[in-house]
């Protein structure tokens, strides 16, 4: 592999993207495609591998939490598992990706995916929703890391031109999966679930043995000529401990507020509290630090990268909206069948993944014009997640252009986001600033995903309490149908032996849960006008499509 670094060609460069020239580099302007070399083939392949395994565990799993949880236990925990997947990747993502911007992709790239194979080892053998928890808590250590290693290192491999364009082909590795949750529905009533986890470890195995074999990047510029304790010198242990504790702690006082604890409860306030103080000592620190985890050069363009994160954040709000929320009502109010419920995913899942490969194209296509293309793709998405309002127990058949809608416009910008902030700031820090807008979406995401779910429990309860007649059995029949356990509901006292009982209970939850729903999705409307009136004061990036550095192989 060569390092090849572009000449200026102008004078009007930005400075902070100015070459740094390695001995006997060769130069090639930056319009040149760089070969295609087989090195440089199987290196892309191997980030796929990374970007669909970071992906997929989630995306499997979460389309069957009542197959899980109704032969392991844990219905009054199991959201956790998807949390904290989603929370360890927020949590590890900036200090991953400091570490990775000074001592090089490849073995970040290694451990990230045994860091999957683990958690998918641990997930697939356990019988209690605690230590399924844990499994997913290694798997999303090593899905941040692989996620932005496959985003930071294939944005190294293109010209920054076409970087756009070369994630865009990254993203579309995800095809075969966007499925998933047919997949997953089928493989958990058929046969176990567990499978799943093997599928999904097979596939991290083989992300590991291809970068194990064919990855060998140049070194990095930050740390070229420099000793291991000089490199080790430069990472910032304050700032990951502050920042990864701190999110940690906020995240989980946020969960555990109003689903599990009162929110004026020492469990919630506790973690709340310590985790917003070291959240602000974090950033305080992060202005004395002699190598801060972000460094100042990041703000080169403080405008664009700031309302990028906030679109980011807003973006990951209403992702999780529809990634956490729709299967579960694909679920509960329009039927269990496997096959059923499998289609219902599919105009989501097929939406998102368009909505980044449109976007990232048309980014290089037309060498900028990101300003418009985020405010299209916020529009759409705070029209397609409002619009899910309409939602009722007989419409389904409306909603597959809503679905499509909602999904464009949130792949619109959850990737396309990251991949400007790349784009904007100096080559040598693409894996810090990918890490920052990958935990900004996490977060975000987390929030909205803890404002939703509030919304939701707020309204579903009376609605339930409403529809549901039987006084007799009205708790229990509440919870399970929550719970999704709606087969349990006819061995309850009350039901077993009256003809229609156990329908009708089924009916009236379909019912409280539509009507529960449409509170969320307008929720939603709220955020995503955050999005929109943030796109419209973004800053012109066609300056730095022109004239910059670029690593090939």
């Amino acid at each position: 592999m060569t390092h090849i670094e572009e000449l200026p060609t102008n004078e009007t460069q930005p400075p902070s993207h100015t070459p740094s020239y390695e001995k006997n580099a060769d130069v090639e302007a930056h319009t040149d495609q760089p070969q295609m070399t087989f090195a440089r083939m199987m290196s892309l392949i191997a980030m796929a591998f990374l970007w669909t395994g970071s992906q997929i565990p989630v995306y499997l799993f979460g389309g069957v939490p009542p197959y899980i949880y109704g032969d392991i236990g844990g219905t009054d925990r199991w959201v956790w598992f998807v949390l904290a997947n989603l929370l360890s990747l927020a949590a590890v993502c900036p200090f991953v990706g400091s570490i990775s911007d000074l001592i090089g992709r490849r073995w970040v790239a290694l451990i990230g995916a045994g860091f999957l194979v683990l958690g998918m080892i641990v997930c697939s053998t356990v019988h209690d929703m605690n230590y399924f928890i844990c499994g997913m808590v290694f798997a999303g250590v090593g899905a941040g890391i692989n996620e932005l290693t496959a985003l930071a290192a294939t944005s190294e491999l293109a010209p920054t031109s076409k970087r756009g364009a070369y994630v865009a082909v990254l993203i579309f590795t995800i095809v075969p999966f966007v499925p998933s949750v047919m997949y997953g529905q089928l493989i958990a009533y058929y046969s176990s679930w567990r499978w799943l986890g093997l599928i999904c470890g097979i596939w991290a195995f083989l992300g590991l043995l291809m970068i194990a074999f064919f990855y060998f990047p140049p070194p990095r510029v930050n740390s070229e000529g420099m000793s291991r304790r000089q490199v080790l010198g430069q990472i910032d242990y304050i700032g990951g401990l502050l920042s990864i504790g701190g999110m940690l702690l906020f995240m989980m006082g946020l969960q555990w507020g109003g689903y599990q604890y009162d929110w004026d409860s020492a469990h919630v306030l506790a973690p709340l509290i310590l985790g917003a103080a070291m959240l602000v000592a974090f950033v305080i620190w992060e202005g004395y630090a002699p190598y801060p985890m972000f460094p100042c050069r990041l703000r080169q363009e403080p405008r664009t990268i700031g309302l990028l994160l906030v679109i980011t954040a807003i973006s990951g709000a209403n992702f999780f909206s529809i990634l956490m929320f729709w299967p579960t009502q694909a679920f509960n109010v329009y039927g269990h069948d496997p096959v059923g419920v499998g289609l219902r995913g599919f105009p989501v899942g097929f939406g998102i993944m368009g909505g980044a490969v449109i976007v990232l194209v048309l980014l290089s296509v037309f060498r900028g014009h990101n300003k418009e293309l985020m405010i299209v793709s916020s529009v759409l998405m705070t029209a397609g997640c409002g619009s899910l309002a309409v939602a009722k127990v007989d419409n389904m058949g409306t909603l597959w252009g809503l679905l499509t809608l909602a999904g464009l416009g949130i792949g619109g910008i959850v990737v396309p986001a990251s991949i400007i902030t790349t784009i904007i700031c100096p080559d040598d820090l693409i894996a810090t600033v990918a890490a920052l807008t990958l935990a900004i979406r996490v977060i975000g995401g987390s929030i909205g995903y803890c404002v939703y779910y509030n919304v939701f429990v707020s309204k579903f309860v009376p609605k339930a309490t409403l529809n549901i007649t039987n006084e007799t059995i009205i708790g229990e029949a509440i919870k399970l149908t929550a719970d999704s356990l709606i087969d349990r509901i006819a061995d309850l006292p009350g039901v077993v032996g009256v003809p229609g009982a156990h329908e009708g209970i089924v009916y009236a939850g379909q019912v409280a849960y539509a009507e529960a729903y449409v509170y969320v999705y307008l929720v939603s409307i709220a955020f995503g006008s955050i999005s929109i009136i943030a796109a419209c004061f973004l800053g012109d990036i066609s300056k730095y499509m022109d004239d910059h550095v670029a690593v090939v192989m």
